[in-house]
């Protein structure tokens, strides 16, 4: 039943297994899948993971995907939140059939709820939130009866009637369900099944003071929507128990729920109640912060789309949780990166180098490749003239055995254009090389060299005179351990202090061409894209990733 060729498809996950079995069975005739994201922050990594697994299952199999908002708690939600939302699911390449809100359902819900009530399922509940805690028991001992379980019917009735016009402060009531106080399965024990909260909705305004909880309005929603494949992830497994109780016991469509194992990163949080408090201290810039983990803060910072997706496939599906090494994801962003991002030079910590012999004021545009890995983003000019800037770190005075860069009596080519040979040096009064004097080899120009000479060096560089100066946002981890959340005190006291080095560039002209968003290889420093902090005075690149995996090789 699988709609796309099968020749170069992996071996089915366990879900895709299931889905297949179904579709082969007769039991479904086309798949019904649905991400269910809360309005209440910005998505990050880990939904990424469900979008790709949701949006993917109806894409390798007949059938469809809604997008619905969870928006049952009024007080966390907002509508700026839905657009992101909406707007990253997009970016990363997919679209919904239908989109829904918990909230286009509460009518129906409240209809739902008066049905148990009816068949003695559900009561009113005075108790507090803490009454109710305390008689919940614990795993190995039961809880008890609620004092007010046992209400009639028609006072349950009146009560939720009250409840739902406003005449009731918030935690003075709930509705609960009526199932065991004494279930092996503690979320069997009279679930709460909505809540008093006079707040207002961001779609439904002040109609509802009363709200239904997760575990009533998902279940039910997938109903609604007749989704055959409930995804969800495996926190949610004890739930599923009382998810078919409701389906059963209100006798409407047959959802069934699935769980697959989250895959947590390390050196990362995903959990939007801590991403949300380093927005509000401000130890980020806001949720589309470059060093967060939310699918906005990846784009800005440059990863793409492929790229994590490719991660989100490669990690799979599976029904036990680990931990996996961020490494991986900054692998798949450098693959794709290196087939598709433009070659600039970018001097990062310049050190000037003047060609006493090539001629003052005089420009001569030499040419160099704009990606090596495709030939047809052709060739751009570069301007060359007497003083250019090179990394300092590309100049030694003293050099070591196996250095092929420039120092005195040595050659080196500079990228594009022509081999140099370092005659002298200039030092301030605290001993700092300051300036290098070199002259160029004629007739050694790149792509018409005839000198027969061999460097083993090859410099990137930027004229003195046309570098365009750039502001480069150098971003490493947000985290300096593994797990942040299991280390001991607050997780915020493991913020990475380097996470972030601000410091201007010297860029070759072309780089003023840059388009936001536009990803580049700055030659031998790394992957950067355009900020859209940029204004016309000045350009803003963000560090996407280094050309190598510098933690690993630091031993990290």
């Amino acid at each position: 039943m699988i709609t796309e060729d099968k020749k170069e498809e992996k071996s089915l996950n366990f879900i895709e297994e299931i889905i297949d079995a179904d579709l082969q069975s007769g039991k479904y005739t086309q798949i019904i899948t649905r991400f269910p994201p809360e309005p209440n922050g910005y998505l990050h990594i880990g939904h990424a993971t469900s979008i790709c697994l949701n949006f993917g299952l109806t894409k390798k199999f007949p059938g469809y995907t809604n997008l619905r908002f969870d928006d049952t708690n009024p007080v966390t939600e907002d509508t700026e939140y839905v657009e992101n939302i909406k707007n990253d699911i997009r970016w990363l390449g997919f679209e919904w059939e239908n989109e829904n809100y918990a909230s286009d359902y509460f009518d129906t819900l409240y209809g739902y709820a008066i049905k148990l009530i009816n068949e003695g399922l559900a009561y009113v509940d005075d108790s507090t939130s803490e009454e109710i805690a305390t008689l919940k028991g614990t795993p190995t001992e039961p809880g008890k009866d609620s004092p007010y379980r046992n209400r009639s019917v028609e006072e349950n009735l009146a009560l939720f009637e009250q409840m739902k016009n406003g005449n009731f402060p918030d935690g003075s009531r709930t509705l609960r369900a009526r199932i065991d106080m004494a279930h092996i399965n503690m979320l069997m024990r009279d679930p709460i099944l909505y809540r008093i909260k006079h707040a207002h909705h961001h779609r439904t305004g002040n109609k509802w003071c009363i709200y239904p909880m997760y575990d009533f309005a998902h279940g039910q929603s997938d109903a609604i929507e007749t989704v055959t494949h409930s995804i969800c992830t495996l926190e949610f497994a004890p739930h599923r128990e009382l998810y078919d109780w409701l389906i059963e016991k209100l006798g409407i469509y047959t959802s069934h729920q699935y769980e697959f194992a989250r895959r947590n990163l390390n050196y990362t949080v995903t959990s939007k109640r801590k991403l949300l408090q380093l927005v509000q201290e401000g130890r980020v810039s806001g949720w589309d912060d470059p060093r967060m983990p939310t699918i906005s803060g990846m784009r800005r910072r440059g990863y793409t789309a492929f790229a994590i997706r490719d991660f989100c496939d490669r990690i799979g599906v599976a029904k036990r949780e680990n931990m996996v090494d961020v490494g991986l994801l900054e692998f798949c962003v450098r693959e794709d990166l290196n087939k598709q991002a433009l070659r600039r030079m970018v001097v990062l910590d310049p050190l000037k180098v003047v060609i006493t012999n090539f001629p003052e004021g005089v420009t001569e545009m030499c040419h160099s490749e704009n990606n090596p890995e495709d030939i047809s983003t052709g060739n751009r000019e570069i301007p060359f003239t007497r003083e250019i800037f090179i990394e300092k770190e590309d100049f030694m005075e003293i050099p070591s055995k196996k250095y092929f860069r420039l120092a005195p009596g040595k050659m080196v080519r500079l990228k594009g254009a022509y081999i140099i040979q370092c005659d002298d040096f200039v030092k301030d009064e605290n001993g700092e090389i300051t300036e290098v004097r070199c002259t160029y080899i004629e007739n050694s120009k790149s792509g018409q060299d005839t000198t027969g000479i061999n460097v083993k060096g090859t410099l990137h560089w930027v004229s003195a005179v046309h570098a365009a100066e750039i502001e480069v946002r150098l971003y490493d981890r947000l985290f300096s351990v593994e797990d942040p959340s299991s280390e001991d005190g607050d997780f915020k006291d493991y913020l990475n202090p380097d996470s972030l080095h601000v410091i201007t560039g010297y860029a070759e002209p072309a780089l003023l061409e840059a388009k936001e968003g536009e990803s580049f290889q700055f030659l031998r420093k790394g992957y950067f894209a355009k900020d859209p902090d940029s204004t016309a005075d000045k350009l803003v690149f963000n560090r996407t990733s280094t050309l190598r995996d510098n933690w690993a090789k630091a031993g990290n």
